[in-house]
Formats: structure tokens, sequence, C-alpha cells
């Protein structure tokens, strides 16, 4: 898929190359803080490297090759059993490349014991330790027109590419118009009145259509709704017909391509008829054939397809068997795969086919073909996922999803996400409040929503409660910042999403490409009277929220409380320029100290403490001074 290539990755190598020099220079980078000392016990220490063997003892001279090699290692010798774990378990990956074509699986069997933790870090520093999901394409031969090919095979298709440490542009019509804009579009017509409501078939006006593209391999990327720019959907096209100006979608859209008589903008990829610019890619999945226009000479690219969509699974057996006491420290996680289709959540209430008590929350979540991220974690209690580097993935950086409690993610960038940056989505309400206590903390996130910018949030909370989140800054997306979601329709009692803390907080180029929508948005989170304030969201800085003028929906708000968004308390708030309101709310929450209000006291604000602090681990990316 494409959406947008990054623009920050050509800021990469003088980032890690910083971090190194830090390093030498006798930093406290190369002390990560995951290693405290425990009073009164030595942490047992196993190596890793890529030059090492799993059939080695684990030393730092015979360290081993893998991670699962340590992981093995660990379980086969019980060193994390209770009763036996008198102390945390490093293991230390020295510097160096990782690369996976398998995912690398922690269960509870993996877990930490009795107050101790499994530590899995980056030894000779932050970003040192490189763990990736990709591998190289090799074997091109010149095509036509300044066009490569390589034969792929189709064993194992893959949803997006990356060319010298950047997202490559999925062959697209039209040409975007910019590397850091998803437009322009196309918008899709109403062809007869009856078929307003039509979720499958797609309609153009005569003319936009070449009658002698192959689509044999296309996608549509849809803003589905029409008028509604909230979701975006990535649907294989199975047929079309020219003549007729008529295209019939392989699935079903989230929402109505014609909606209140307005079409919904699209544009179309993956054709060969539309590899027309250097950095562009067209994978015929049928053939097994990847082609490829370079910007530059052939030989002097490095071209790597994705391996896995999922680097580190970290997931118990169930919410009574859960993975606890896991750390992730000071790794570089990069390149994971997409899908080959895309649509946020079932089209109707009840749809998943399993009884519920609120169905309707089947539109609230994701499919579960869409349920992971780079790092995805379930069933777990205290997995603290720290100063990691993540960047380039397919779909989510973090997923956590359903039963997780007291989940940290702190100190760490993640850049150039393919969908949300952090994602936590709890249970469906009413069944076991099973997702509580997380920290999200010192995380700059940037880039984010590149593959999915419908729905896009840098945070997503759903349907989770006491959770805190802190000095991170937020920036680069078609839609959210952050985002706490449940549903309109859910009780109080059933409703898990409170207690939340929001502070210390930046959000910067948000609302990019979409509409009806806040740079911080809420919705459907305390829908019955009385509304009890128990979330709290304190000194925030929004920057502009300014769409692509190709987007037709209402407008752009710094904060927007949707159905629902009762029980908040904002103090020392300030926005910059939206299309429409600053803040949009009910008259059901608590206001002090917001420079939408007459009487706004800037001396009040902690500039100082807002967005990452001086502790962040990487160097900032170009041109932010924070």
């Amino acid at each position: 898929m494409s959406l947008i290539p990054s623009r920050r990755r050509r800021s990469r190598l003088p980032l890690l190359l910083a971090a190194g020099a830090l390093l030498v220079a006798g930093a406290t980078l190369d002390a990560p803080d995951a290693t405290a000392k425990q009073a009164g016990c030595t942490a047992t220490e196993l190596f890793v490297s890529p030059d090492g063997n799993d059939k080695a003892k684990g030393t730092k001279s015979r360290p081993f090759k893998t991670v699962e090699g340590a992981r093995d290692h660990i379980r086969a010798k019980g060193l994390n059993r209770p009763g036996r774990m008198r102390c945390d378990i490093n293991v230390n990956l020295r510097a160096g490349d990782y690369p996976l074509n398998r995912t690398v699986d922690l269960d509870d069997r993996d877990s930490g014991a009795d107050g101790h933790q499994v530590v899995y870090r980056s030894y000779d520093g932050p970003g040192k330790a490189r763990v990736t999901g990709a591998e190289p394409v090799t074997g091109w031969s010149e095509y036509k027109d300044g066009i490569y090919r390589a034969d792929v095979g189709t064993d194992q298709p893959f949803y997006t590419l990356f060319e010298d440490g950047e997202r490559a542009t999925t062959a697209r019509y039209p040409n975007r118009k910019s590397d850091d804009e998803w437009a322009p579009y196309l918008t899709s017509v109403l062809k007869e009145p009856e078929k307003e409501a039509v979720r499958q078939w797609l309609y153009s006006n005569p003319g936009e259509w070449d009658a002698n593209w192959d689509l044999s391999n296309a996608q549509a990327v849809i803003w589905s709704g029409g008028s509604w720019s909230w979701f975006t959907d990535t649907v294989p096209i199975r047929d079309w017909n020219a003549a007729k100006n008529q295209m019939t979608l392989k699935y079903w859209t989230r929402y109505a391509l014609i909606n209140s008589r307005g079409g919904s903008r699209y544009f179309l990829q993956n054709s060969l008829d539309f590899l027309d610019q250097a950095g562009e890619y067209y994978m015929d999945f049928k053939k097994g054939q990847l082609y490829y226009k370079p910007r530059g000479d052939i030989d002097d690219v490095t071209l790597l397809r994705p391996t896995v969509k999922t680097l580190f699974n970290l997931a118990g057996v169930s919410p009574d068997r859960r993975v606890e006491n896991v750390t992730l420290d000071g790794l570089s996680l990069q390149y994971t795969d997409f899908v080959d289709w895309y649509r946020y959540g079932w089209i109707s209430d009840g749809d998943s086919g399993v009884a519920h008590k609120y169905p309707e929350y089947d539109r609230q979540i994701e499919l579960p073909r869409n349920r992971f991220g780079a790092v995805t974690v379930t069933n777990s209690a205290d997995v603290t996922l720290s100063r990691l580097h993540m960047s380039d993935t397919g779909y989510h950086a973090v997923y956590a999803l359903f039963a997780n409690d007291r989940l940290t993610v702190r100190d760490s960038l993640l850049e150039n996400i393919g969908a949300d940056g952090i994602k936590v989505e709890g249970p469906y309400p009413g069944e076991g409040n099973t997702s509580n206590g997380h920290t999200l903390t010192n995380n700059y996130i940037t880039h984010y929503g590149e593959l999915v910018p419908g729905d896009a949030s840098g945070i997503e909370l759903q349907n989770t409660g006491h959770n805190t989140v802190s000095h991170s800054h937020i920036k680069h997306s078609a839609r959210y910042g952050i985002s706490l979601e449940v549903r309109p329709e859910v009780e109080r009692t059933d409703n898990y999403a409170h207690d939340n803390t929001f502070e210390y907080l930046r959000i910067d180029e948000a609302g990019l490409d979409s509409g009806d929508m806040g740079a911080f948005y809420t919705y459907g989170v305390d829908n019955f009277e009385p509304h009890t304030v128990d979330n709290h969201v304190r000194q925030v800085v929004i920057g502009d929220v300014i769409p692509d003028s190709s987007m037709p929906d209402s407008g752009t708000r710094g904060v927007h409380m949707d159905a629902g968004g009762c029980g908040f308390s904002f103090a020392d708030i300030e926005v910059g320029r939206t299309t429409d309101q600053s803040y949009q709310s009910y008259q059901c929450n608590e206001v002090a100290n917001a420079n939408w209000e007459d009487g706004f006291d800037a001396s009040r604000m902690e500039y100082d403490k807002i967005g990452v602090t001086d502790a962040f681990p990487y160097p900032l990316p170009e041109g932010d001074t924070q």
C-alpha cells in the first residue's frame, strides 16, 4: 500500500550517529535503566550477537545468535521459575541487525517471577540493536522506461515496501501532490438515485478512468461515507467496466460511497499503468513479480520487503495465565507488513457473530484479522516497553488488546507508522474490566497513519481506565493526536474509560486530511447523567489543525468531545488555528484557563514541561526544537 513515504527518515542516520557520539563521549545512554541493581542480588546476564550461535552458552564471549535462542535457554534451564528467580535476567543484544522471518513469541513461560523482570535490552545503547522484519529484494532486471523487475514469488505476498530506509509509494492514480500529503483524490459519483447506499460499487465521471488500464491487482483507497471523512478503506478491485464507469470492490467499505448525494474521495493504486514516478513500485501478486522505478541507479538502491507483521508478540494463554514482568529496552524495531485489505470494524451491530451485551461494539473495534502491531501485547501484566525506536511499521506500532494491566510505554521514538502509534483496546463493555493502569510517558510519535490515515491516532485508548498519558509530543496525522473512545450506548457501570489523566502534552499537525474531529478527541465516554468528573486533561498545547482543501467534511477542532464526551476537567489548554471551534463539547465538563475562553492566563502554562523531557534518550527529529 502507499500512502506517504517517510520525510523524517533522512534524519535517521545523523540521529543514530548522534546517539553513538554520546556513547563514545561517556554519556549514560549505555546504562539501560531497566537493569538497575536490586538490593542483595546480581542479575543473570545472557548475551546475543549477530555473529553468535544458538548452540553456544550465551556468555559475553560465546553469545547466542537470536532472541529465541536466549528465550529457549531461559525456558530450558528454568531460570525464571518462581522460587528460583532471585534477581532480574538481562538478555543483552549486542549492536547490529537481527532480521526476523517469524515473530518472536513471549508467553507466560517467559515471565519474570518473584518481583523480578526478564529484560531484553540493547546492551550497547538505545537503538544499537536493531530487530528488523524485512529482507532484501535482489535479482533485478530492466523492464522498460526506467522500470526494473524482480521475481519474488507468490508464497509470501507483502503489502508495503521500503527503499533505503524509506517507505516506498505504491504506484497510484492520481499521483500524490507531495510526500507530506495524501491528496489529490478522485471523487465517486451517484450513478442512479437508488444507488446512494451502495458500499461495493464505485462510480466515476466519464473520462476519469482509462479503459486500457490493467487493474487485475489494483486496490481503491477510499474515505468512505461521502462527506464523512472519518475512516479509510483499502479494498481490492474485483472487476470493473470502463464503459459504464463502474467498479465492483471485493469487500464492502465502512460507509456508503455516496452520502447526502456527496461522493467519497479516493485514489486507485497498484497497477503497472500507474508506475510513472521514481520511487514508486507495483506488485503483481498473481505472477509474484515486483516492479520498481528507482530514483537513481538500481545498483545503488536497497529494496526491502517485509517478512512479518509483528516483531514481538507478548501474549499470555488467557487472562488467568498472563505474561508478566517482561521488559523490552532500548531496541530499534523496524519494518513490518500491512494487510491485503483493510476496513475498521464490522459493518453492523452484531456482525461478529458472537453474542455481546453491546452488539454495537462490533463496529467500534478492529476486525480480528487486524488485531496486531509491530509489538502486540495481550493477556499481560507489568510489561514495559522503554527507550524503543520503532519505525516503518505496516500497521500499529504498539497494540495492547483486551486483558492487560499496567503496561508501560516510555522514553520511545515512534516514527513513520502505518496506523496508530500506541493503541490500547480494552474489553467489550460490560464483560469484565481487564485493562487498567497503563503509563504512556515521554514518547515522541510522528508521521503515523501513513497507510491507514482514517481514524489514526498517535495514542488511542479504548474502554480502558486509570491510565496516565504524559510528557509526549505527537505530530503529523490525517486525523487525531490523542483519542479516548467507548460507545454512546454504554451504561456507566459497563464503561471502563474512567480515571484517566492526560497531561504535559504537545500535539502538532493533526487533522491534515479529515474533518468533524479534534486533535484531542473523545467519543462515548460518559453517556448518562450524572456526569462524574473523573477524566482529567491539563497542560496541553495543540498546534494548528488545518485539513487539506479537498476535505469536504465539517470543520476541524482542537478539542472535540463527541457523543457522550462528558465527565472531563480541562485546565491550562492552548489551541492554535482550526477551521471550526477550538473546543466543542456538551455542557457537562469543567474548563479552567483555556485560550478559547476570555481571561486566558498564559503564565499558568508550564511550557518547559510540555512535550518530551530532557531525559528523552534520542535526538529529536530534524527541525524540532520542542
